[in-house]
């Protein structure tokens, strides 16, 4: 069967971080096949700001972005393996507190967020912050991991005609709160971060000015990010990441029909199940840990991950998840003829506090009174106070319209019949293949939600 549908994947992501008079940072949503993921801090302070600049907006740099993107950075490949390190860590800490539940996240926002508010961090805060996100500070100058984070974000941005990826950040200051230029000057340069001053004395306005620059940057999809601000809150820090692509070989709609997901030995729910016959796609079955592994392809250059674990192996698996395993998974892969896959159609949400998470990485100190973050305004008046992260992911088919298939199809194939069926929970991960960077990462127990 040829497959002539198009398949859609949606995604969004909130992270939101609570700081004494500080950061929020957040993503955007987005529709048809789309990832999108927001992550926001806000900071809160203790002593009013020292005012150490006479201009609160941001100026524009070329040159010094330009240096920094051109200079020595932490190569694409080790950036990957670290932030890979960081998103398995985190993962198994939010598996172990949502047991059974499905998980998604961004773990690329996270780190680029974190590695953003780092910038401005000093002494142990900071060393924490990077630490935190799994970076060997003896061997990796902080210089070089900005750098990193900077080029990762350059090369996300660039345009293409297949995929669509675009992120960045925003900061929202309160009026008359003033930053340092330095910071001013990286933050743009690096993290490609725009400044605003709004008036925090007006919460109930303040916080319709972020939501709505939010709903505007995801399409709409997510509309009310923040909720309210605390009365010391003097900045919000937004991050973004907003992913759309279709299918390599995309599904056809009219052969998706209800089928069974076993969500463990004695339950199962009824849901829409997409399939697909005669697949060429790269695969692995690891024997060591029980599981099966496929990459499905979109065009351009994203692939989706899913790790299938045998029956009642999911434990094994997750206890499993380094960077090495991922590596391994990676160069295993070899193309292979499905004789039928199926996927189930889903959309899932979460929400997540987690700076009661974050503080079991290591990172600990951003989140109380010892907090050093006076590289942003100059003083040590800011701590990180809550971090909300959310997230929505959407499987499914829209449209006729055939993708193109090229290049798929090899010899080599086993002639045996081989179906592969994700009627049982399952894992995946979403990468951008230029960087190998991983931008999203679910566990889906329940395609019908929690």
């Amino acid at each position: 069967m040829q497959p002539c549908g198009r398949t859609r994947r949606c995604s969004r992501y909130h992270l939101v971080f609570l700081v004494s008079k500080g950061f929020c940072f957040s993503a955007w949503t987005t529709k048809k096949m789309v990832l999108c993921l927001a992550l926001g801090l806000l900071m809160m302070g203790i002593y009013p700001a020292i005012l150490c600049q006479q201009d609160g907006t941001m100026e524009s740099n070329a040159e010094f972005q330009e240096d920094q993107i051109n200079g020595t950075r932490v190569d694409s490949l080790t950036l990957a393996y670290t932030n890979t390190d960081f998103a398995f860590c985190l993962y198994k800490k939010l598996a172990l507190k949502n047991r059974d539940k499905n998980i998604f996240f961004s773990p690329f926002s996270i780190s680029a967020a974190l590695a953003f508010l780092s910038l401005g961090a000093s002494n142990n805060t900071r060393e924490e912050i990077l630490e935190g996100l799994k970076f060997n500070l003896t061997e990796t100058p902080e210089a070089d991991i900005h750098r990193g984070f900077g080029h990762l974000l350059h090369m996300l941005r660039q345009p293409n005609d297949q995929v669509q990826i675009s992120t960045g950040n925003a900061i929202f200051v309160k009026r008359h709160l003033r930053i340092l230029a330095e910071f001013k000057e990286k933050a743009r340069a690096l993290y490609q971060a725009e400044a605003s001053m709004i008036d925090f004395q007006l919460p109930h306005k303040a916080v319709k000015h972020i939501n709505e620059y939010v709903r505007k940057q995801t399409q709409g999809k997510i509309k009310d990010l923040i909720s309210g601000l605390n009365e010391d809150a003097g900045m919000v820090l937004v991050n973004y990441i907003y992913f759309k692509g279709k299918w390599k070989f995309p599904f056809d709609p009219r052969d998706t029909y209800e089928s069974e997901f076993h969500l463990d030995k004695d339950r199962s729910v009824k849901v829409p199940m997409m399939n697909i016959e005669d697949l060429s796609t790269p695969y692995f079955r690891d024997e060591e840990l029980s599981c099966t592994v496929v990459e499905l392809k979109y065009t351009g250059n994203a692939s989706a991950l899913f790790i299938l674990p045998d029956q009642g192996r999911m434990q094994q698996v997750e206890a499993s998840l380094q960077p090495e395993t991922l590596r391994k998974w990676r160069y295993s892969l070899r193309p292979r003829m499905i004789d039928k896959l199926s996927l189930p159609k889903f959309s899932i949400s979460t929400d997540y506090s987690l700076e009661r998470i974050l503080p079991q990485l290591g990172i600990r100190e951003v989140f109380s009174t010892q907090a050093d973050l006076s590289g942003i305004t100059g003083a040590k008046d800011l701590r990180v106070s809550q971090v909300v992260h959310k997230a929505v992911l959407d499987v499914a088919e829209t449209g006729t319209k055939a993708a193109a298939a090229t290049g798929m199809m090899m010899t080599g194939f086993s002639v045996i019949r081989n179906t592969l069926n994700f009627n049982r929970p399952f894992l995946m991960i979403i990468s951008d293949t230029n960087t190998q960077s991983s931008l999203f990462m679910a566990k889906v127990t329940n395609p019908k939600g929690n």
